[in-house]
């Protein structure tokens, strides 16, 4: 800018004229601060043919939501906000967000989100070929906010959870599940599972 300073203080003032006029020259005195990019991670289920089962849609969202939460809690991470993809037989998408409550990593609340986004779709026998859900708007765990809530059944939850992340952790992901997906693992002759029924409907 080849203005000289005292053009500028005359139209802008005083304070804004030497501002501009030093900025023009590059001379910023403010520190530099990187700002974090938004960032997302996803995870996904590809079914080995056509579903038209509405069950075994929800089966599959359970799964992922668990997948996904496990993995923010394991990079120490919470999410802001939820997408739901549904891919069906013809190669069409449909694509659903929803902000969460509060941003958080907790299972049960992805897939809460999840079963909700699903439900508003009012899919009839569709026939579904793939199904993804991706967490957005990613921040340091250590950043985000939990409201407190009456009664320590919030709190229960929080603790199992840390309990089977630590198995998952020691002996693979795949040690400890949400019982409806062990049940369903057993009944379609996949295997049994050792182990017995636990708390809040969990299975080792």
């Amino acid at each position: 800018m080849r203005a000289p300073a005292t053009v500028l203080t005359r139209i802008l003032g005083s304070a804004a004229g030497r501002q501009l006029h030093a900025r023009a020259r590059g001379n910023d005195p403010r520190p530099v601060t990187r700002t974090a990019l938004v960032r997302s991670t996803s995870t996904s289920h590809t079914f080995a043919r056509d579903e038209l089962d509405a069950g075994e849609h929800r089966r599959a969202l359970l799964g992922l939501a668990y997948e996904l939460g496990l993995r923010l809690r394991t990079k120490g991470e919470v999410c802001r906000s939820l997408t739901l993809t549904i891919r069906y037989a013809d190669g069409s998408t449909t694509t659903r967000s929803r902000a969460l409550p509060e941003a958080g990593h907790h299972s049960p609340v992805l897939a809460a989100a999840a079963r909700d986004l699903y439900a508003n779709l009012g899919l009839q026998r569709a026939r579904v070929t793939q199904i993804a859900i991706r967490a957005e708007q990613l921040a340091a765990a250590d950043s985000a906010h939990h409201q407190l809530q009456l009664g320590d059944t919030d709190d229960k939850a929080h603790r199992l959870e840390v309990v089977t992340d630590a198995a998952r952790s020691r002996f693979g992901t795949h040690v400890i599940k949400p019982a409806a997906l062990a049940e369903h693992h057993q009944e379609t002759g996949h295997g049994s599972l050792p182990g017995s029924l636990s708390a809040r409907g969990w299975v080792s």
